[in-house]
C-alpha cells in the first residue's frame, strides 16, 4: 500500500508540475501588435470603380502553360492602363518583359537607398461555361452595383494592381516623389506559375544589379471569421509560401477481359497507390513562419487555446494541424479504360503536393516511391518549385509593413506566416532581402469560395482600404 501511495504521490507531483509549466508558459505570453500611429486617411474617388471595371473587362486569360497569352487583350489591357494613369505614364520608365509583362521604374531621389518592389499579376484564370448562369453578373463585363465591383480579376488579382497604380497617380499629382526607387512589377502569366513574366522580370532586374530591401506581392489577406476564438480581423502576412510539385502515377499492364480479371488489376493497382499515399501523409511539422503564427496569434487567443499554441512541445498535434503545417497530399486527376467489359492496359493519376519547408520536389518523389507499389512508375510533371525560404519579421522593411497596417487596420491583428498557395514572390528572393505577401482583401469564408469560383467580386469600401493602404505604403517607405 505505501508503494502505491508514493506512485500516485509521484502521479500527482508530475501532474502539478505539468500543470505549473503550461500556466507558465502560457502566462508569459504577451501580444506581439505595434501601436498604430494616427494617419491622415485620404479622399479617394469613385472614379477608380470605374478604372477597376474597366480593367475587369479585358479577359487576360492565363488557359494553360502551353497557350499563348491572347496579344489583343493584353495590349489592350496595357493601352487601358495608360489612358487611365497618364501622370504615372508620364513619369515613370515602362519596360515591357517577354512582351506582356509589365516593369515601371519610378525614380527615386536619393541612389544610396535601396529601391522597394511592389508585385501583382495581370491574367485571370478562366470560367467555367456551365457555371454562367451562377453568376451574379457577367464575369467579365466589371459590373458595378451599390456595393460591389463583379468580375474575373477583382479578387484575383486585378484590385491590387490598379489599387497600386490609383495610390502612385495620386501622390504623382501632389507632388510627392519617392526618396527610394519603387518598382511595380506586374507578370503576366502567375495563373501558370510565373516562368514567362514574373521570373523574367526578376531575372532582368538581376542583370540591372538591382538589390531591393522588400518585395510585396499578393497572398495575405485579412481574414475575417475564419480563426476560431478570435473576433478581430486578422491581417495575414505570409513571409514564406509551400512548394508545388505534381507527380503523375502511371500503371501499365497485360489488360484483358473484365470477366476473368488478374490479380493484379491496373486501375485497382492506382486505386490501392492513392488510398496509400493519402492514409500516408508525410508527418506535421513546426517550421520558421508556423512559429511566427504561434508567437503572433497565440497572445490574442482565448485561454484554453492560447495554452495549446503557448506549448506545442506538449499540444503540437491539434495546432500543427489546424494550421495545415505539413506538406499535403491531393489526387487532382485519373484517367484509365474506354469500355466497360475491358481491363485497360494503362491507367494514371495526377497527385498534387504542397511542399512544406524543410523538404523538396525530390524528398517527396522519393516519400511516393517508397509508399506505393514498385510496379508503378512516378513522373514529375507540369510546373514544379521548392519551397521559398523565409524572410525576416526583424527587418526595417517588415516593421514599416507591420506599422502602415496596423496604422491603416488599427482593429486587425498582424500575423506572419506561411501560405499553401504559390505566388509570383517565389522569383524575387535573389534580389531582395525580404519577400512578403499581403494585399489588405477581406476575406470571410463565404468569400473564400470566390478565389478561381463563381461570382467573384470585391466591396468597394473593401476596394478603397486597398487603395489607402497602398498610399500610405508607399508614403511611410519614404520617411525618415
Amino acid at each position: 500500500m505505501k508503494i502505491i501511495g508514493k506512485l500516485l504521490l509521484g502521479i500527482i507531483a508530475l501532474i502539478v508540475i505539468l500543470v505549473a509549466i503550461l500556466l507558465f508558459n502560457t502566462f508569459r505570453v504577451s501580444s506581439k501588435q505595434v501601436d498604430p500611429d494616427p494617419i491622415d486617411p485620404i479622399a479617394i474617388s469613385d472614379s477608380s470603380f470605374v478604372h477597376l471595371s474597366g480593367a475587369i473587362q479585358f479577359p487576360t486569360i492565363s488557359f494553360n502553360e502551353d497557350t499563348p497569352p491572347d496579344s489583343a487583350i493584353f495590349n489592350g489591357f496595357h493601352r487601358f492602363l495608360v489612358t487611365t494613369f497618364p501622370q504615372v505614364h508620364q513619369t515613370m520608365e515602362l519596360t515591357k518583359i517577354n512582351e506582356y509583362s509589365l516593369l515601371y521604374t519610378w525614380k527615386g531621389s536619393d541612389s544610396n537607398l535601396k529601391p522597394i518592389i511592389l508585385m501583382s499579376h495581370q491574367d485571370v484564370v478562366p470560367v467555367d461555361e456551365p457555371t454562367l448562369g451562377q453568376w451574379e453578373a457577367p464575369p467579365f463585363e466589371g459590373r458595378i452595383t451599390a456595393d460591389h465591383i463583379i468580375g474575373r480579376g477583382t479578387l484575383d488579382d486585378k484590385s491590387s494592381l490598379m489599387a497600386l497604380l490609383e495610390s502612385a497617380e495620386m501622390l504623382i499629382g501632389e507632388g510627392f516623389v519617392p526618396a527610394q526607387t519603387i518598382y511595380f512589377a506586374f507578370g503576366h502569366d502567375e495563373e501558370v506559375g510565373g516562368p514567362k513574366g514574373a521570373a523574367k522580370i526578376a531575372e532582368y532586374l538581376e542583370k540591372q544589379g538591382v538589390q531591393a530591401a522588400f518585395t510585396l506581392d499578393e497572398g495575405g489577406m485579412i481574414a475575417e471569421g475564419m480563426i476560431p476564438g478570435v473576433d478581430q480581423p486578422v491581417s495575414m502576412i505570409n513571409v514564406a509560401e509551400k512548394g508545388f510539385a505534381s507527380f503523375r502515377l502511371i500503371v501499365e499492364t497485360q489488360g484483358g477481359h473484365s470477366s476473368s480479371p488478374p490479380k493484379e488489376n491496373t486501375i485497382g493497382m492506382l486505386a490501392q497507390a492513392i488510398v496509400d499515399l493519402e492514409n500516408n501523409q508525410l508527418p506535421y511539422r513546426l517550421v520558421e513562419p508556423v512559429e511566427y503564427q504561434l508567437e503572433y496569434l497565440g497572445p490574442e487567443l482565448p485561454f484554453l487555446q492560447k495554452m495549446a499554441f503557448a506549448n506545442p512541445w506538449l499540444l503540437k498535434g491539434p495546432v500543427l494541424e489546424a494550421l495545415n503545417s505539413h506538406t499535403s497530399t491531393a489526387p487532382t486527376i485519373i484517367d484509365g479504360g474506354f469500355k466497360n467489359n475491358v481491363i485497360p492496359t494503362v491507367a494514371e493519376a495526377t497527385i498534387n503536393f504542397r511542399i512544406l519547408p524543410g523538404e523538396t520536389i525530390e524528398s517527396v518523389q522519393e516519400h511516393i516511391e517508397s509508399t506505393i507499389n514498385d510496379k508503378i512508375r512516378v513522373e514529375p510533371v507540369g510546373f514544379l518549385t521548392n519551397p521559398s525560404p523565409s524572410s525576416s519579421i526583424e527587418s526595417e522593411a517588415f516593421k514599416k509593413l507591420e506599422k502602415t497596417i496596423r496604422s491603416v487596420f488599427p482593429s486587425s491583428v498582424v500575423m506572419p506566416g506561411l501560405i499553401a498557395g504559390g505566388t509570383d514572390a517565389r522569383y524575387f528572393y535573389g534580389i531582395s532581402e525580404g519577400v512578403y505577401r499581403y494585399y489588405p482583401i477581406r476575406i470571410s469564408p463565404e468569400a473564400m469560395t470566390r478565389f478561381h469560383g463563381i461570382d467573384e467580386k470585391i466591396s468597394k469600401e473593401n476596394y478603397k482600404e486597398m487603395i489607402q493602404f497602398t498610399y500610405q505604403l508607399m508614403k511611410r517607405f519614404n520617411e525618415n
